[in-house]
């Protein structure tokens, strides 16, 4: 079929009455698909029950330093846990501090602790008239809530598939003090799935904020999480690029094994310099004694080394590789030259991102919602919820099964079309 925008009224008008028709099939079916969120499905946790056999009453649960993980202490995590998440995340153990549960609760804690206290000896943010955040756009929604939770201000920044734009990043940090920070989700990012450039990373790594506590909150979620052996993104590494361009202190790097293991029950970890890393553990010692070392000392008896974990992945990428396949390859058939929508192909990550004509976003989730299938909410992408185009769709394709996925990917497909044959119409005037 030729693109829409060169279809007559009454062809647009036919278009429309055979859509409704087929979306009152869909709507018959009474669906429910939830596919608001990037969640494992059962086939990929099964993949981690393992790891509740590899400690039992009779274990001997003492750590290569001789820790016992049953009682108090080690701040900074087991050394057994810090060489495995340091190796995920291509950092030094001396680098690394291991958490608890939720890499999203060590961002949390890190932006409250900069809130109260200050980082590194500078005003606390609290106390400041106005405190920012750059934000790459579209973006990670949790990011965004925990900024706007503290009542940062939020400045979108336009994403490539080589990252944010630098040109902007670079100017805005140079010449405003009350900048803070950046999300970063530097490799498979949410929710396009985009990696980013040598380039981006080094020009990064070469900022010259005009704030001493400007920090880069470099999420690295999505480490190892390819969908496959040979087509597979890689980043340099921030923290040594930061080092050799003599701005050791200015990143904070996060990951955990969320999406590798159980999510809600996994290990995160945060890797920074030493400085950063002193500052942060003269207030954490005033929190916790200690995170949960039978659950770091559970992990590594799991997987062993990285090659364990990366083997572990590889069986990750088998069970989702399909699907997204399938929603890749369900709008190639169903869109592919209408000229409606374009969407991204990663090469790893969780999610595929959708962009309708400017305009149809909303209606498009509202139209798939009523027929069954719940969405990310059209604007979550953004700061605030506020899609400047109402444009971007944030499709997370790994938690249905793939039969149901085919018919929540149909469903998609006829409500893009529906939505902007409606929108077009309407152009018409």
């Amino acid at each position: 079929m030729k693109p829409y925008k060169e279809l007559t009224r009454e062809e647009l008008q036919a278009e429309i009455a055979e859509l409704k028709k087929q979306y009152k099939g869909f709507q018959a079916m009474n669906l429910s698909l939830n596919m608001s969120r990037g969640t494992p499905c059962k086939e990929q946790l099964d993949l981690s029950m393992g790891m509740m056999d590899v400690l039992d009453s009779n274990a001997d649960l003492t750590c290569e330093d001789g820790t016992d993980c049953r009682n108090y202490g080690k701040l900074d995590g087991i050394p057994e846990a810090k060489v495995l998440l340091g190796d995920m995340m291509e950092n030094h153990p001396d680098n690394i501090i291991i958490f608890g549960n939720s890499s999203l609760n060590v961002m949390y804690d890190t932006v409250a602790r900069a809130m109260t206290h200050g980082i590194m000896g500078n005003t606390p943010w609290c106390k400041l008239d106005k405190v920012r955040f750059l934000c790459p756009a579209p973006g990670y929604d949790r990011h965004f809530a925990i900024t706007q939770y503290f009542g940062i201000e939020m400045i979108p920044v336009p994403m490539s598939p080589s990252g944010p734009d630098m040109d902007l990043v670079e100017k805005l940090v140079a010449e405003d003090e009350s900048i803070k920070g950046i999300w970063c989700v530097p490799k498979y990012s949410n929710p396009q799935g985009y990696s980013y450039s040598n380039e981006t990373v080094r020009r990064f790594a070469r900022l010259e904020p005009a704030a001493n506590d400007f920090r880069i909150f470099w999420d690295n979620a999505y480490c190892i999480h390819h969908l496959y052996d040979t087509n597979q993104d890689h980043i340099i590494e921030i923290l040594a690029e930061c080092k050799r361009a003599g701005n050791p202190d200015l990143v904070y790097k996060f990951a955990s094994t969320s999406k590798i293991t159980f999510p809600g029950s996994g290990i995160a970890a945060l890797a920074t310099s030493e400085n950063n890393l002193v500052d942060i553990k003269n207030q954490i010692k005033n929190q916790t004694i200690g995170h949960d070392k039978v659950n770091q000392l559970r992990h590594v008896r799991f997987f062993k080394d990285i090659h364990g974990m990366t083997e572990h992945m590889r069986k990750h990428a088998d069970i989702i590789r399909p699907k997204f396949e399938l929603v890749e390859s369900i709008f190639e058939e169903q869109l592919q030259g209408l000229e409606i929508g374009t969407w991204t192909k990663p090469n790893g990550g969780y999610f595929i991102s959708f962009d309708s004509l400017d305009g149809c976003a909303k209606e498009i989730v509202s139209r798939a919602k009523k027929a069954g299938v719940t969405l990310t909410g059209a604007g979550a992408t953004w700061p605030y919820g506020r899609d400047p185009h109402d444009s971007n769709i944030r499709i997370a394709p790994t938690s249905p099964t793939l039969a149901e996925l085919r018919t929540a990917a149909e469903l998609f497909a006829l409500c893009v079309k529906l939505v902007s044959a409606n929108k077009l119409l309407e152009q018409m005037g």
